[in-house]
């Protein structure tokens, strides 16, 4: 793991707490460069100002020239001077702050709070306090509120050390214990790797992409790479930096932590798959059938439905014969799909879709009894797959039965097995989202072959798509892991 350093502006800053090699001065750490040039120093910059041209400000500039992760980043202290609110999600302020004041506290019309690390000690703004960090990544700072008619914020600014009561330095110090995790420990023995990956999963998914044994092969493949794999969880945002790459093994979606995690990773100039845009291009089936029909490749046969349009509603059947699929955009795993059979099972589905979003896709039914899965990595494929109808089921996937049945059966056979109109279709659809690890669901009727979807965080189970592989499956994607680190770290770019 990186090194940690903690940049004080003055040695009395530091003086409540037990003396650290981890702690430094401004003067120091700006006169020489700390850490040698293969090992990775995170920086705590916890200076008494940031302002353009100080002290704090230089520190965090020299530590980015120095190739260090440094918090706060220059950015981070830029967009604070601009104090930008953007990207935050203040809408439902006014009843949180409601639910926070006391009951004594409703003359209040302004008050503030602290946040360490994107921590608080008030459960009723955690998650403000953790959306405000993850915006303005900085040690200490205070979140100033105020009231005419609604609460809002009415400033975000840094603070610093020197300023904080013996009960804040307290709690300041078990913020910063957790978020370095080894300030106070002594580091176990540890074999040390070129680069560290971080690896995002969801513990709790039912569906995950990968199942426990998958996670662990792809941790023994990085081992044998010197690249020591971590697994993380959304509660782990602010510890990403220390890290050379992130592999998103959990269910993507553009309105969840997963989307933050990617898109603070390449800010950050890591690795990263699933990598923010093939998140966006591939999440939403309604951008990426526009996508696919804007390049001429072949689809079922597709409208986008409005609501109150009843005219086009009621001629769907005539252009799309019954059964009619109905998709919601964003769902995954077979789920916000619904099959219609009649002209009044079309309106109320629909009508029961349009709850849940402004546009819906419909799509012709065509039958098969698998769908082809095609795995691609770095424009080529990967693993090819038939994924059979769930048992009594039109669907890959049947939530409404129990146990083994909800899945359908699955073979696996190595790529040139597959038929090859198959998986050259399925490398032009991919060729459209990026270059990273997808898997691509197609549908193969008669010399027909359709573009069903592209998955951005394709399924990778131990015993399913490792089926031909083996092993060599987590260790390929491991090499592309490795490939991209070392160029990063030589300044190489693709």
């Amino acid at each position: 793991m990186s090194r940690l350093v903690i940049v004080v502006e003055k040695a009395s800053d530091w003086g409540s707490y037990y003396p650290s090699d981890n702690v430094v001065t401004a003067q120091d750490y700006l006169k020489e460069a700390i850490g040698s040039d293969d090992e990775r120093t995170q920086v705590i910059n916890l200076c008494r100002s940031y302002k353009y041209l100080g002290t704090g400000y230089y520190v965090s500039l020299l530590a980015e020239a120095r190739g260090h992760k440094v918090i706060p980043s220059v950015r981070a202290i830029n967009d604070l001077r601009r104090r930008s609110l953007y990207g935050l999600d203040i809408e439902d302020l006014n009843a949180k702050l409601g639910n926070f004041l006391p009951a004594g506290g409703r003359d209040t019309t302004d008050f503030g709070i602290l946040l360490y690390f994107g921590e608080t000690s008030y459960p009723a703004l955690e998650d403000l306090a953790r959306q405000v960090f993850e915006t303005f990544p900085c040690p200490i700072l205070h979140i100033e509120f105020e009231r005419e008619r609604v609460w809002q914020i009415s400033a975000i600014k840094p603070s610093s050390l020197h300023t904080l009561s013996d009960p804040q330095e307290d709690a300041f110090a078990q913020t910063l214990d957790k978020f370095s995790k080894k300030l106070w420990r002594k580091p176990r023995a540890r074999k040390k790797f070129r680069f560290d990956l971080a690896m995002l999963v969801d513990p709790n998914d039912p569906m995950p992409p990968s199942n426990k044994r998958a996670l662990k092969r792809f941790v023994e493949a990085g081992a044998e790479l010197d690249i020591e794999v971590d697994t993380l969880s959304k509660n782990d945002y602010s510890r990403l930096a220390e890290y050379d790459g992130l592999f998103i093994r959990e269910t993507t979606a553009l309105d969840n932590h997963t989307y933050r995690f990617a898109n603070r990773a390449e800010k950050e100039d890591m690795v990263v798959i699933d990598d923010p845009s093939s998140i966006l291009k591939c999440t939403n089936k309604i951008y990426l059938h526009d996508l696919l029909k804007s390049r001429k490749l072949p689809t079922p046969r597709t409208e986008i439905l409005y609501r109150d349009e009843a005219k086009k509603l009621a001629g769907l059947p005539d252009r799309l014969g019954f059964p009619i699929v109905l998709k919601i955009p964003d769902g995954s795993f077979s789920r916000g799909i619904v099959k219609v059979e009649n002209i009044e099972s079309l309106k109320a589905a629909v009508d029961n879709l349009f709850q849940h979003t402004a546009l819906v896709l419909a799509q012709e039914f065509l039958f098969t009894e698998y769908d082809w899965r095609i795995g691609i990595l770095n424009r080529e494929a990967l693993y090819a797959c038939k994924y059979y109808m769930a048992r009594g089921h039109w669907q890959i996937y049947n939530h409404a039965a129990k146990g083994n049945a909800k899945l359908g059966a699955y073979k696996t056979l190595p790529v040139r097995e597959a038929p090859a109109d198959v998986v050259k279709l399925a490398l032009r659809a991919t060729a459209l989202i990026g270059d990273g690890l997808y898997g691509v669901d197609l549908k193969q009727v008669g010399d027909r072959v359709v573009v069903i979807e592209v998955n951005d965080n394709p399924s990778i189970d131990a015993g399913v798509e490792d089926g031909y592989l083996g092993e060599d499956l987590y260790r390929r994607i491991m090499e592309e892991f490795l490939r991209r680190m070392e160029r990063k770290r030589l300044g190489l770019r693709g």
